[in-house]
């Protein structure tokens, strides 16, 4: 799929005081419910993005329209839930739709303070049902090159994801070689193979796995014991890695959020 012009338009950041540090973050929005769909929360969800002043958001599972959700739930947003969530903190957003239904569509997104020059979604479904896509988008941070940042949410089966790691592993092959690059979302890699696989990539490393020697534990949220999200990063380094293990994280998504400062 080719590149597309960023979904808000921007004003060239060149003449912008250059930007050392982004803080960013991660988190599976469960399409605006709580476990098991027990509660509609996009609104407390919204806040406590909010609080974390990240620079980058990255977004998995979030609904772009679902019809019968909008008739049944009061207060259910009028724009998109990336809109929503976006509001008026994050500038630019990117959505890549992924899985289409006939009451709407849900997939990844990036919300950021800083123009996205272009985006692409790459399809990466393999067979099935399970319809899964890497967004790609290239945003315009002040004194810096081409900052990338990829979205990533791969299936729920081992032999799926790795040729969806190999898609990946093909992308970061394509891309240039000097330019950050900023990796995150679920990957579903609950026996490890993956983080394996990735390993191999040359100068990639994980924010959670340098820092603390272990990938972060993020599923289920109220009782992490899977290490399911992650936090790469190429061209860049990584500071003060956290997990979000606090109220009211723990009750606004079935995974536990993951925030980090990315130095460039």
């Amino acid at each position: 799929m080719t590149l597309e012009a960023g979904s808000q338009g921007y004003a060239s950041t060149r003449q912008a005081s250059a930007v050392n540090r982004l803080r960013v973050l991660t988190v599976n929005t469960h399409k605006g419910f709580t476990a098991f769909n027990r509660r509609f929360i996009l609104p407390e969800l919204r806040e406590a993005v909010r609080s974390t002043q990240a620079d980058i958001v990255f977004l998995q599972e979030v609904l772009g329209s679902h019809d019968r959700h909008a008739a049944r739930y009061p207060g259910w947003p009028q724009t998109s839930q990336y809109e929503f969530l976006a509001d008026s903190m994050w500038s630019d957003y990117a959505y890549g739709r992924n899985a289409v239904y006939p009451d709407g569509h849900h997939g990844n997104a990036l919300l950021s303070k800083y123009p996205i020059l272009e985006h692409r979604n790459l399809d990466v479904s393999i067979t099935g049902p399970e319809r899964r896509g890497l967004l790609h988008c290239i945003l315009d941070v002040p004194g810096q090159p081409h900052v990338h940042a990829i979205c990533v949410h791969l299936s729920l089966l081992e032999s799926h994801r790795q040729k969806q790691l190999l898609l990946l592993r093909q992308l970061l092959d394509a891309l240039p070689v000097d330019e950050p690059v900023i990796i995150a979302g679920d990957f579903n890699d609950w026996q490890l193979h993956g983080n394996r696989t990735l390993q191999l990539q040359r100068e990639l490393h994980e924010a959670f796995e340098r820092h603390h020697g272990l990938l972060a534990r993020t599923y289920p949220a109220r009782l992490p014991l899977l290490r399911l999200d992650r936090i790469y990063l190429r061209n860049a380094q990584s500071h003060a890695p956290q997990i979000l293990r606090h109220r009211p994280w723990t009750h606004l998504s079935d995974h536990l959020p993951l925030a980090v400062e990315v130095r460039l």
